[in-house]
Parts: C-alpha cells; structure tokens; sequence
C-alpha cells in the first residue's frame, strides 16, 4: 500500500519543479509549484519526497490557503491570480501566416500570448471593480459601461481553448442566459 503524503508535504516534479502539497484527496494531490502555480497530480505519479509530512490534519480548508496565496501575490507582485494554460498548448508556437507568400510567418510562444490574454483579462476586471465603486458614475451609467464589458469578454471566448481550467475562461452574454 502507498503512502499518501500530507498537507504541507515539499516535493520535486520531474516537470513542475518543486512544490508543497496544499490538499489530498485518495487520488489526487493540489500542489503549489513555485515556477508553475497550482497544479493537481496523481498520488501514484512520479516524483521526488523532499519533506514527507504524515497523516497532517486539515486544520485550514484549501480555500482559506487559496485566498492567503492570491492576498500575498497581490501584494508583492502585479499578478492577481495563477491562470494555468492548458498542458496541450504548454511550450507550444502560434504561427500567423500572412496571405502574401513573399512576406515570413510570424511565430510567437503559446505561453507568451496567453499571458497576454490572462493580463488583459485581469485589466478588464480592473476596470470593472473601478467603475462599480465610481461615485461620479449613475447606478445606469455603469450597467451600460459594465455591458460593454461584458460583450468584450464574449469577444475573447475564442481564447478559452488556452485555459486549463474552466472556471478561469472568459463569459459573455450568452452565459448569463
């Protein structure tokens, strides 16, 4: 029988570097990377125990731990959240081929573009906490604005293909429906 590491256990990912265990379940664990953020593995997947820590009780639910990693990331950097890319586009190339022949493709990194996509995303909702707490903007001004808004992330659904996870992907209109 395995052993199932605690919350708090510090591994080494072949793939994702090191990280702590930050919940269990008996098939997956959560684990906090430093270079890639949250990610989920298998219990019976690959990698090396840096600090085994046994049968730790879950004295803090994973969403209080959630919440403390997004406070202190806002804190000290311009992130507002880890936004994961799906593992099928990871380290993948976007390639732009003009109709000319004459003129050369333009290639750019899946990873660099999606954190683009991430970025403007977090500046619309920037945008949007700013209007709704405007005191010089009616309560009608800002359902328009906050409209607005709306249809352009319906604009940028074609980009949710990039996201690993659903929860993160841009709504519009229509899912409001």
């Amino acid at each position: 029988m395995e052993t199932i590491l605690g919350i708090g256990s510090r591994i080494n990912h072949s793939y994702y570097g090191k990280g702590v265990v930050i919940n269990v379940t008996s098939e997956l664990y959560w684990v906090t990377f430093l270079e890639g953020g949250l990610e989920t593995i298998a219990v019976n997947e690959e990698f090396e125990i840096l600090d085994a820590v046994k049968d730790e009780v879950d004295t803090v639910s994973f969403s209080e731990v959630e919440d403390s990693l997004r406070d202190l990331l806002k804190k000290w950097s311009d992130a507002s959240e880890i936004v994961p890319i799906a593992d099928k586009w990871r380290g993948g190339t976007m390639v732009l081929e003009p109709k000319d022949s004459k003129l050369s493709n333009k290639e750019i990194p899946v990873n660099t573009f999606f954190h683009k996509i991430v970025m403007l995303r977090d500046r619309l909702r920037v945008m949007e906490q700013k209007i709704n707490s405007s005191k010089n903007l009616d309560d009608q001004e800002k359902v328009d604005i906050q409209q607005y808004i709306t249809r352009c992330y319906g604009s940028l659904t074609t980009f949710n293909v990039l996201f690993k996870n659903n929860s993160q992907q841009f709504k519009g209109d229509s899912a409001k429906k």
